[in-house]
């Protein structure tokens, strides 16, 4: 193991790592309102649009996220649509991670019971009301394992963004390969940034479900 090598490089990967986290988050945040939007207009029922968010899910979860962007980056610019690689990045994470998304809320809302519903209907309040107030709230803690676990696929997933030429992790990993024949060395390094990058968000997220599920139970 080369360390002097490693010493060298460290700042590189640093500078990588920042923007796939960049990218990452914008990506993840992205995926969480699409995922919520798609939630709320099946549950309940909106014409055209529950059919449309229906759709999507099953074409998001059913291609790679390469082939996805390879059609957003090389193909969107065929028909006059032109966005830069990390736009692009963004983008792509965004469709896949919707569909995830959508489908960990789903599950969470759909364990919330109707008499809560009906019991926030009764009390003057309206579909977004109880939405907000009442149903999300208690679907949050059951989904959010769920959560967690998308938003670490998500994260992990930026590592084909060195396909569409965005210097992130991955790129930077196979150009000192490249160059130098460090695979050890290179291999390492990505390693421990993307333990660096995720081990923190596993850990939080089953912070965060534990207090969720306390102060749901009012403990």
């Amino acid at each position: 193991m080369d360390w002097e090598f490693i010493c060298k490089y460290l700042p590189l990967y640093g500078k990588a790592a920042l923007l796939t986290l960049r990218i990452g988050i914008l990506g993840v945040l992205l995926a969480a309102a699409v995922g919520l939007i798609c939630t709320v207009v099946q549950y309940y029922r909106v014409p055209v649009l529950r059919q449309i968010a229906a759709v999507y899910i099953e074409v998001s979860r059913n291609t790679p996220l390469l082939i996805q962007l390879f059609l957003i980056y090389y193909g969107l610019p065929k028909v006059g649509i032109r966005m830069s690689a990390a736009t692009c990045g963004v983008v792509g994470l965004a469709f896949l991670g919707g569909s995830y998304m959508a489908e960990a809320f789903r599950s969470g809302i759909e364990s919330v019971g109707k008499v809560q519903e009906e019991s926030a209907y009764s009390l003057g309040l309206g579909h977004l009301q109880a939405m907000r107030y009442v149903i999300f709230p208690q679907a949050l803690s059951t989904s959010m394992p769920a959560i967690t676990a998308n938003v670490i696929f998500l994260l992990k997933e930026t590592s084909v963004f060195s396909a569409i030429s965005l210097m992130d992790l991955m790129f930077t990993a196979k150009d000192l390969i490249g160059l130098y024949a460090r695979t050890a060395e290179s291999l390492v390094m990505l390693v421990a940034f993307y333990l660096i990058i995720l081990l923190p968000i596993s850990i939080a997220g089953r912070i965060l479900e534990r207090r969720l599920r306390f102060a749901e139970f009012g403990v």
